[in-house]
């Protein structure tokens, strides 16, 4: 194989899919049965690959393998496996750690082996090389070595695996040469960075810019509401500035598996050298208790009506955690909803990516496909993804109230229409 591709989720099937367009000989290796047999069969799990896409991907060669053997003779082998946060804050590295003990059982002298999975400065180094050398084959000397951040954007028409500018930093100048070689195949522009610990920060420098920079207007929506000042006005005429500022958006929190964790690692890393980093703490407080706001808000909303929470028929429009994609992780709607239901509201969800819906193991009411009458039957709608789908002019007409935590219907407010 010219590359195998360990882990095949939302960073690895996108990468797959390229670089079977570039005409590599690619295997996939994956622990999940479901996944391989789903690949195997024609069928796409993640919202980014289509079935079509599929199809094309084994036509050309494509070969999804539950089992390590198909690491033998590989070129390449890049590790995109998850790291969620550990019950200490930092990133659980239990599936690179897997990864990497796999790969060191089929290391052969030459080979390339480049990290994409999102962890803190030093991994690579200090706990996949050393885990690939029990080998015995020297990192830097008998095969290479290197990191490069994933940039996927889940959902994202514009930008790609090929569009978007790789960065790669090599354990040695040679290993960086040799992952821009690589990647430069079927990637655009390949970004050197001075090494491997630069290539880590500058994935959680991205993602930390956005968590602090959301923290900011998530905090700024809450005393704008109690000011009487249109804080999504005051973001359009920022926005106009064509220097110095980049526009961003207040919501009912974040999600995904970048935003809300990744820059827990930097933090992670920052306290084991004694001191705190307080800007991405506070941001992640700001930015976890903005469901509890939103809760709060929505009994002000309903009060107003001369109505209480406790029983009120509220609807939850959109569940995933960015617009028009399936992909629940990190949902700030799943906080929303569990609070709603202590509180004693009687839930409905109604999203056009997902069917089924559990908070706390219990099934949400789907509210079915008929919209406008979910809308009309409801005593509160909380928009929580601004999904194409959601017509403003509709969520506005049919809905008896209506609170838009995503400023999808910002130019019909209206007694009934509300926004964050």
């Amino acid at each position: 194989m010219d590359l195998v591709v360990i882990g095949l989720g939302y960073v690895g099937l996108p990468l797959v899919r390229e670089a079977c367009r570039a005409g590599l000989e690619v295997g996939g290796l994956d622990r999940d049965a479901r996944v391989v047999a789903g690949l195997k069969a024609g069928l796409s799990h993640i919202d980014d690959v289509s079935a079509e896409e599929v199809e094309q991907m084994n036509e050309a060669g494509f070969t999804p393998s539950l089992h390590e053997d198909i690491l033998d003779g590989a070129r390449t082998v890049v590790i995109c496996v998850p790291t969620p946060l550990s019950t200490e804050g930092g990133p659980d590295l239990t599936a690179v750690r897997g990864a990497a003990e796999t790969v060191a059982r089929h290391l052969e002298p030459g080979m390339l082996v480049v990290l994409e999975s999102t962890t803190y400065p030093g991994t690579t180094d200090e706990v996949v090389r050393p885990i690939l050398e029990k080998s015995g084959l020297i990192a830097g000397e008998e095969f290479h070595l290197a990191f490069s951040p994933e940039r996927i954007d889940p959902g994202n028409p514009v930008y790609g695996v090929r569009n978007t500018p790789k960065i790669v930093g090599g354990l040695t100048p040679a290993c960086a040469s040799a992952a821009a070689a690589f990647y430069g195949k079927f990637v655009d522009q390949v970004v050197e960075a001075k090494g491997t610990r630069e290539a880590e920060m500058a994935k959680l420098l991205e993602n930390t810019y956005r968590h602090v920079n959301i923290a900011l207007v998530n905090e700024m929506a809450v005393f704008c509401n109690e000011l009487g000042i249109d804080l999504w006005d005051a973001i359009d005429c920022a926005a106009t500035k064509p220097f110095g500022f980049q526009a961003f958006r207040p919501g009912p929190g974040v999600g995904g598996h970048c935003i809300p964790i990744d820059p827990n690692y930097l933090s992670y890393k920052v306290r084991s050298l004694g001191y705190p980093f307080r800007f991405v703490e506070l941001a992640q407080e700001i930015n976890d208790r903005m469901p509890r706001y939103i809760v709060e808000r929505a009994q002000q909303l309903l009060n107003r009506e001369g109505r209480a929470l406790k029983d009120a028929k509220v609807l939850l429009l959109g569940v995933t955690y960015k617009a028009d994609i399936a992909d629940q992780r990190e949902s700030p709607a799943r906080p929303v909803a569990r609070r709603l239901a202590r509180l004693g509201a009687d839930l409905s969800f109604h999203d056009p990516f997902v069917n089924e819906w559990q908070v706390e193991g219990a099934e949400v009411r789907n509210a079915g496909a008929d919209l406008p009458s979910a809308l009309a039957a409801a005593d509160l709608v909380i928009v929580l993804a601004d999904h194409t789908a959601y017509d403003a002019a509709t969520l506005a007409r049919h809905s008896r109230l209506l609170f838009d935590t995503r400023g999808r219907t910002r130019d019909l407010r209206s007694e009934t229409v509300e926004l964050l």
